[in-house]
Order: C-alpha cells, then structure tokens, then sequence
C-alpha cells in the first residue's frame, strides 16, 4: 500500500517547530523557552512562518546557553512578545488533527520545553498531539541503523529509538544536514527558524529511505 506512505502523500500538512530555552532542565519552570519557531507546510507550499520572542520579566539563560544559542539581550528585548499570545498561535496548528508535529529531538527535549510554556501560561498539560508527532532525530538513528519500522505504532517506534545510544552513531541536525548535501551555516544552527529550515530539508530526505 505505497499510496499510504508519508512520502506519496504532497498535501499533507507538517507543522515543524523547534524551541530555545535558558538550558536543559526538562522540569523546571526556570527553563523558560524564549524563542518558539515553526513553520506550517506540505511538500510544495508554506502556510505560515513564525518565530516568536517570548519576553518574561525574569528570564534568565545560563552562559552556555546564550553562546550556543547566540541569544542576544538586544534583541530580545527589542522583539519580545506575550507568551500566551504566542503560545495560542502555535496550539491553533499543534492540536489540528489534520496536521503532523515535526522536529529534531522534539520527543527528547521540545515536547517537555512546550508543558513548560503551557504550565507559565496557566495551562494544565496537554501530550495528546504526540499520537502524531515525527521526531527526526529517531528517523536518523533507524536510516542508520538500518532499521525497519515494525508493526507497532509510529509513535512507539520512535520512543524505541529515542533513547537508543550507539558509540560512533552521529544523528544531530547538523550529522544529517551533511549526510543529505544540504547547504547550512554552521554559525546559525540552534537558532530555532534556522534550524527548522534545515530540518523540514532533511525529513523530506528521509522520506525516502524510511517507509513511514
């Protein structure tokens, strides 16, 4: 049943979206994510482009952070906005039934960064979009590897391999980005927009080697 395949399917709508935080704490409301971007596409057409600056009065980014990130204060508070206001423009796409959640890590990292945004704007948790969520760093890690998805559910698959560590197994955005002769700039990787440019470039790579 080809015709069932992601990669057949050109209208299907992704919503491909990336966080950047002041650090690595997956529980902690200290680690306020401060830049939220997503796009919302099909194989041939961008909907919407978005990349929020989410201003709180207390943010505060560990030095790690900032450089990696290359977060600047100016900029921050020239372009900051009102979480909630962002958070409901993202949600509008990110419990659309319609539409595939899609990320790098996000089942690792953004999936918990977004309860956080949630939980700062007074809104109980909410995984139920994660039933459809594609996490491309698990793609990566099964291309590698050389393996198949089973008769599990997609989601189930992905968490099989979310944790799956192997000396010498490369699968960062940037491992893929070279692996699929895709132009970056080094310099601008862990920018959210940047990064999910680059991202929605490789998933539609892996399409093509994993029968999803």
């Amino acid at each position: 049943m080809k015709e069932q395949l992601l990669r057949f399917k050109n209208k299907q709508k992704y919503i491909i979206f990336d966080y950047e935080t002041c650090n690595l704490n997956l529980a902690s409301e200290e680690n306020k994510p401060w830049q939220l971007s997503y796009i919302v596409a099909d194989q041939n057409k961008t909907y919407d482009k978005q990349d929020w600056y989410l201003k709180w009065d207390d943010l505060n980014i560990s030095e790690d952070a900032a450089r990696i990130t290359g977060f600047s204060n100016s900029v921050y508070q020239k372009r900051g906005k009102d979480p909630k206001e962002a958070l409901e423009a993202f949600e509008k796409y990110l419990y659309d039934e319609d539409i595939i959640p899609l990320g790098h890590n996000v089942l690792g990292f953004d999936v918990y960064i977004h309860s956080i945004h949630r939980r700062l704007c007074n809104k109980k948790e909410d995984y139920s979009y994660i039933e459809r969520i594609i996490d491309t760093n698990c793609l990566a890690k099964a291309i590698e590897e050389k393996i198949k998805p089973n008769k599990s559910t997609r989601l189930a698959f992905q968490y099989s391999l979310n944790n799956y560590i192997k000396r010498g197994l490369k699968t960062s955005l940037q491992q893929c980005a070279k692996k699929y002769k895709i132009d970056f700039d080094p310099k601008k990787l862990h920018n959210a927009l940047y990064d999910i440019e680059i991202n929605y470039q490789v998933f539609k790579k892996q399409l093509w080697e994993l029968e999803i």
